[in-house]
Parts: C-alpha cells; structure tokens; sequence
C-alpha cells in the first residue's frame, strides 16, 4: 500500500498498462486511489495508495485527558462515530475497574444497533448507485434521516455525538425518545421489503453481483478481513455473540453467514444484518432498566448539574476532572467490538497518569482494504466498483 509511479507503464509488446483509479473518484468511497495494471479490461494487479486523509490521530489522542479523547473516536469512523465511542469507554472502564449502570449498558445497546442500520444505510444506498440504481439510495437516506433525528434528540448532534462517556453516558435520554425509536422501528422492516423488492429480485442488480469478486474464507481469515465481508465468505463469526461486551448476551439474534464469497452474498449478509439489528433494538426497548445512567465514581465521572448548585464537594470534583482530568491506574488493555464493518479494537496503554500513553486503533476497514487486490485481480475493470463498495471502507478510519 505504499506510494507508487503514477507513471503509465506500457511494456514492449503493449499488452499491459498502469492507470490511475482515484483519489477523486466518486464510487472508491472516500479518497483511495487504486492503481491497476490493466490487460486489455481485464486487470493483472491491483495496488491500493492509502493515507490521503492521515491525521496523526492516535498521536493526538496522547495529548488529551483520558474524557476529550471521546470526541477523536467520533472522527475514525463518521458512519458509526457511536461504535468508536463505545469501544473506547469500554477499554479505559476496564482500566478503571468501572461497573456501569444497567440503564446506561442497555442504552449503548440500542444506540449503537441504530448506529450500524444508519451505516449499513449508507452502504446500500451508495452501492447500490454504483451499479447503477439510483432510486435506492433516496430509499436509504430516507430512514437515514430519521436516525440522525434521533441522534441529535439524545445527544444534540446529528453525527458527533460523543454521546457515550467513560462511566455512562452524558445525560438522560429526553422525554419523547423512546416513542420516536419505537415509532422508527415499528415500521423499518417494511422499508427493508422496499430496498429488498427493488434490487432483490433485479436481473440487472444480481448480473453485476453474483459470482464477481469471490473471496475464500481460508484468504479472508489470512488477510485479517472480518466482519460481514468474512461472514459472506462463510466464516460464522460475531464477536456480540461469541465474545460478548456490554450486555449482549442479554440479546437473541441471529449471524446472517453466506458459504458464496462473493458480492451478492455481502450484499445478502448485510441487508440482513438490518433486520437483525432491528430485532436488537426491539428487546433493549422493551427491557430497558430504570436507574442511572453513570457509575458511582465522583473522581472520574462528571456530577450531575443540580449537585453542584448545592454542593460544594460536586462543583470541585467538577473542576477537577475538567481542568486536571482523572488519574488511570497503570496497564494495557485491548477492547474489541463488532462495528458495521468489522472488528474495532481499542488498545490503550495507561502510565498511571491523566492522559493516556498509548491508544491505538484496530480498524476493520484498513484489514479488509488488503482483500480488495485477492477479489479483482484476473476480473474486468467494471468489476472494481462493485468489489469497492461490497467490503464497505470508510477512509478516515483507513487513515486516521
């Protein structure tokens, strides 16, 4: 993945060339560019150029006190900035030793099944464009909509959100929230029929999908791919279910898997991964706690507004966290969580000071970008879009 010749290469019997696809092109999802070796249509070897959108990041992270590092994760991935959120509150809670109020358990549950239908919404409606159905993708956005609604109710932002905090969450869900989520969900699965009854069945749509950008299941685990794009390739993995975090195993839910490897079954997996999520969100309405929404820690999590207008112990406690942070006892840890693409994995080095030594990221997308050249190389050009848009990459977490 490293810089290449944007040269164009041409070799003495004329059979092959090297071309340029990207940065700027509007179906590799983000700023990517992809060289290709070309025969003809048909390309001999695909070379993926990362880091267009390189922030240092992890770097900055080191700079921050441990709770305004929570913004950061908003930016890795802007399609699930509350899966990002989750998995890094998760890692430091472990450092803390923190036990996290049920309510506030059962909340990020829900808010983040909502945050991967808003993803894979996206996805969709942006792949399915790409092939060249245009109406999908006003379809999606539709119920996309509603979401980011949604989210600026609870937290005031359509996508930063930086909802979710070390301890719980930032505050209570407003009066009216749970109704407009159960309102949302209550109808979803007939929007799902809609997506389903206008490429499910289109000659068009399964021509351009089925058999085209075929992975094994034995490349994908090798290449680290996981995620839907693994489970299309028949690898029947979920770290919900079989390494369970924040309360799921609470929930029942079925692992959409497909034995073909190919785009059509990524495309089967996900848009069955929207049913389930929604099946998800359905049972942590329905069972959700009373109680608070942070964990008894005064030192590390933000008291409550009221409190510190009649105690004085509150209002310090405030400026402290606020203006010295709050001290991580010393060690390592690494969370792990099943995003909407894949594994996200935190790891997060504390040396026993406010700031963190250490946060790296595991992100899924830059694992499955390496499975991209397997998929396209000894196919056509016109197979490139396709294969782009089935493992689903966002570029700033690619980058960071």
């Amino acid at each position: 993945m490293g810089q290449a010749s944007v040269t164009p290469v041409v070799d003495s019997q004329d059979k092959t060339m090297i071309l340029n696809m990207g940065p700027q092109h509007p179906s590799t999802h983000g700023v990517l560019r992809l060289l290709l070796e070309v025969d003809g249509e048909h390309i001999v070897r695909m070379m993926p150029d990362i880091g267009f959108l390189h922030t240092g990041i992890e770097k900055t992270c080191e700079a921050k006190f441990y709770q305004q590092v929570v913004p950061l994760t908003d930016r890795i991935d802007y399609l699930c900035p509350m899966t990002n959120n989750l998995c890094y509150v998760l890692a430091v809670e472990k450092l803390l030793g923190l036990e996290i109020p049920p309510r506030a358990v059962w909340m990020r549950v829900l808010l983040n099944e909502l945050q991967r239908i808003s993803s894979h919404l996206v996805w969709l409606g942006t792949h399915a464009m790409d092939i060249g159905a245009m109406s999908v993708f006003l379809y999606c956005f539709r119920e996309r909509e509603e979401l980011l609604r949604i989210y600026e109710m609870v937290s005031g932002q359509r996508m930063m959100t930086s909802y979710f905090r070390i301890g719980g969450l930032s505050m209570d869900p407003p009066l009216g929230f749970f109704e407009k989520v159960r309102s949302f969900l209550k109808t979803f699965d007939e929007k799902v029929d809609e997506y389903e009854n206008l490429l499910t069945g289109n000659r068009i749509f399964i021509d351009r999908l089925k058999g085209v950008a075929h992975l094994s299941a034995e490349d994908a685990i090798a290449m680290g791919v996981t995620g839907p794009t693994l489970r299309a390739s028949g690898v029947d993995w979920d770290l919900r279910r079989d390494m369970p975090y924040c309360g799921y195993e609470n929930f029942k839910f079925t692992v959409p898997v497909s034995q073909d490897g190919d785009v059509w079954a990524r495309y089967v997996c996900r848009v069955e991964e929207l049913r389930q999520s929604r099946e998800i969100a359905i049972q942590a309405l329905e069972g959700m706690p009373q109680g608070p929404i942070k964990a008894d820690a005064p030192k590390v999590v933000l008291p409550d507004r009221e409190k510190m207008k009649t105690q004085m112990e509150a209002l310090i406690y405030h400026f402290k966290i606020v203006t010295e942070g709050f001290i991580v006892p010393a060690g390592e840890v690494y969370q792990a969580i099943e995003s909407p693409r894949g594994e996200m994995g935190y790891y997060v080095v504390s040396d026993g000071t406010a700031k963190p030594m250490r946060v790296h990221m595991r992100s899924p997308s830059y694992a499955n970008l390496q499975a991209l050249s397997t998929m396209c190389e000894g196919r056509l050009i016109a197979d490139v879009v396709a294969a782009i848009g089935s493992i689903d990459i966002v570029l700033g977490e690619i980058d960071r």
